[in-house]
């Protein structure tokens, strides 16, 4: 059977990890506590800390904090990526990129937002936070299956040795690979993840305030700032 995503889902994989936080949250909407909150209640029962708004607030900083983490491997991975083949619809096969974090594993961009599921699921409900991480985990597989068949066909041998060297989404503490030479290009990689440095923000906003309108008044300016970088990549493309 076979398991990889097909073109239509890779080209329209944003809209798509969006439709999955979207279902997830809507789910949600149906329970009265989000996640961060049993946390702190299974907390409390267990150590008898008194059940406060900061020991909530407590679990929604460890999201933000994988939010945060999220976003900044993102963009050292964008960084050598290049933006304007991150947010392409199109697979690029012509090159294997080993460097900065391809040294250590395959696939930065997509643990980048594993790691950031995790984090955001504090803000779902249980079942709301079950179904983001599976679905997004599952997502994730099926499009690494489709780039992983296009560059072992466009490259052959050269990107199986790089796949038998570096682990696919576990990351080696050491470089598995030396290195390429390739330089990062920080302002691309910034510009590349200014969405995921916006969802960490909201994020932030929603942990010091307990405000679902603060947050999503950050969320729209989040998704405001997203579209003119797209509007910046592609004229840095027609550029180049």
């Amino acid at each position: 059977m076979n398991l990889a995503a097909s073109a239509w889902e890779f080209r329209y994989r944003f809209w798509i990890f969006g439709a999955i936080f979207w279902i997830s949250f809507y789910i949600s909407h149906f329970s009265r506590t989000i996640f961060a909150q049993d946390c702190a209640v299974a907390l409390s029962a267990v150590t008898r800390l008194p059940l406060t708004n900061n020991l909530v607030r407590a679990f929604l900083f460890v999201g933000v904090a994988l939010s945060a983490m999220a976003a900044m491997l993102r963009t050292w991975a964008t960084a050598y990526m290049r933006p304007e083949v991150m947010v392409d619809g199109a697979l690029h096969t012509h090159v294997v990129v080993a460097a900065g974090p391809y040294r250590h594993v395959r696939n930065p961009l997509y643990l980048g937002t594993n790691i950031l599921a995790v984090g955001y699921s504090l803000m779902a409900s249980r079942a709301g936070a079950a179904m983001m991480i599976l679905c997004i985990f599952v997502y994730h597989y099926r499009i690494i299956l489709r780039e992983e068949r296009g560059l072992s066909a466009a490259q052959g041998e050269n990107y199986d040795e790089y796949r038998r060297a570096v682990p696919r989404l576990w990351p080696s503490l050491r470089p598995r690979v030396a290195a390429s030479g390739l330089k990062p290009d920080w302002r691309g990689g910034l510009l590349g993840e200014t969405f995921f440095w916006g969802l960490a923000v909201a994020y932030l906003v929603l942990a010091l305030t307990l405000s679902w309108r603060a947050y999503f008044l950050a969320l729209g300016l989040t998704f405001g700032v997203y579209f003119l970088s797209l509007g910046l990549i592609g004229a840095w493309r027609r550029r180049a």
